[in-house]
């Protein structure tokens, strides 16, 4: 796989959900520090202070992004760390019991933590989506009725933005509605951060990013939490990110995730300006798919992330598509990267729409360097795939 149908033709990358190439400026960044501040953050020499103020540079740009103050900041490897933190600790070291909330279509992180804490004995409850790929206020809250009358809600956990199909949620109604009954609000806002703006995960009382998903590297991201509620350590070991997440912090990481957090600040409208790009492309398949009669279903409806395109195409299995596009040079997916290998179809889709949609659906994302031109040749390889399968039949 890999290897484009046609010699020399230029690889086009639409899978930015999955992940964003690194900027030029944090790879620069990052190569400055490998030479410059590669000691231990820990120590207390000028070495050590050097790593360590990187670390205090991601935390400040961190926080300056998200609307917290830097003290709120707890650096992870990633999004899924601070996700399983967010979800594992109202619950951990013996505390009374409670109850979780989660909606069905979160990203498998949220869904994997909720299921193991589960089997730990939490009382967990499941909101579940509309046909429209949406988690209502009155879907949470029939969640929170239900778990409440067997133990009291700790945590609700509502993404900002799907993974899979880019719809957005209603997180301010949400935010409102959970505070009234007691609870505290987790967002994954790993796909909104740098795309939208601050308002997508307004309410929230913490909220879990990744630096490889807004051009930053891979293994490091932030768990951000309200002054207000008390973080319990998870996993044990020294005192770094205050006892929360013991571990050496890597300065390298931090110096490309503060320069990737500083960017994000400014990409919400290029973002915006890829709901046209999205459209043309939207269109551009529907006709082509009509032509050789394999008109693709649109998963997810009203509002959503201006870069996503999520289409089920009849008579396909999207990982086959996926890798018939990926032999033209067109890198997509059938899903979460992080459920990439697995024989089911996606989870998020199977909620929404049901078995048959979710094994014939392949997830389209744009990025800031994506081009009409892009958008135009992908679709002249995406018809030669779709002829081809055509002279097959």
């Amino acid at each position: 796989m890999g290897t484009p149908h046609t010699p020399g033709s230029r690889p086009i990358y639409l899978d930015w959900n999955a992940t964003t190439p690194p900027h030029p400026s944090v790879t620069r960044a990052m190569a400055g520090a490998m030479d410059e501040a590669w000691a231990n953050p820990a120590s207390v020499h000028a070495p050590g202070r050097r790593a360590r103020a990187l670390l205090d540079g991601a935390r400040e740009a961190v926080a300056a992004l998200i609307g917290f103050d830097a003290r709120d900041v707890v650096l992870t490897s990633g999004g899924t760390e601070a996700n399983n933190m967010a979800l594992a600790h109202p619950f951990a070291h013996g505390q009374s019991p409670g109850s979780l909330v989660v909606a069905r279509i979160e990203h498998p992180s949220i869904v994997r933590a909720a299921e193991r804490l589960a089997d730990s004995g939490v009382v967990v409850e499941w909101a579940e989506p509309d046909r429209a790929g949406a988690v209502s206020v009155e879907q949470v809250l029939g969640a929170v009725a239900r778990a409440t009358a067997r133990a009291p809600v700790r945590v609700v956990a509502v993404q900002a933005v799907n993974h899979e199909t880019g719809v957005i949620q209603p997180i301010a109604a949400i935010a409102e509605a959970v505070h009234a009954r007691g609870a505290l609000l987790h967002v994954d806002a790993v796909q909104a951060v740098g795309r939208l703006a601050s308002d997508t995960w307004s309410g929230a009382d913490s909220i879990s990013i990744a630096a490889h998903k807004i051009r930053g590297p891979k293994g490091v991201g932030a768990l951000v939490v309200r002054s207000s509620v008390r973080l319990r350590p998870i996993l044990f070991g020294g005192a770094q990110e205050r006892g929360l997440r013991p571990g050496t912090q890597d300065p390298v990481a931090c110096a490309g995730f503060a320069v990737a957090a500083e960017r994000a600040a400014t990409t919400p409208t290029r973002y915006a300006d890829l709901a046209a790009l999205r459209d043309l492309l939207a269109e551009g398949l529907g006709r082509l798919g009509e032509r050789h009669r394999q008109a693709p279903l649109q998963n997810g409806e009203g509002a959503r992330a201006p870069h996503v395109l999520n289409l089920s195409w009849p008579g396909w299995s999207g990982a086959e598509l996926c890798a018939a596009l990926d032999l033209e040079g067109v890198a997509v997916s059938s899903g979460s990267a992080c459920s990439a290998g697995t024989a089911e179809p996606s989870p998020v889709l199977r909620a929404m729409l049901g078995e048959e949609r979710a094994l014939s659906a392949v997830r389209v994302s744009l990025g800031e360097d994506t081009t009409r031109e892009d958008v135009l040749e992908a679709c002249a390889r995406w018809e030669r795939v779709l002829a081809r399968a055509s002279s097959d039949r």
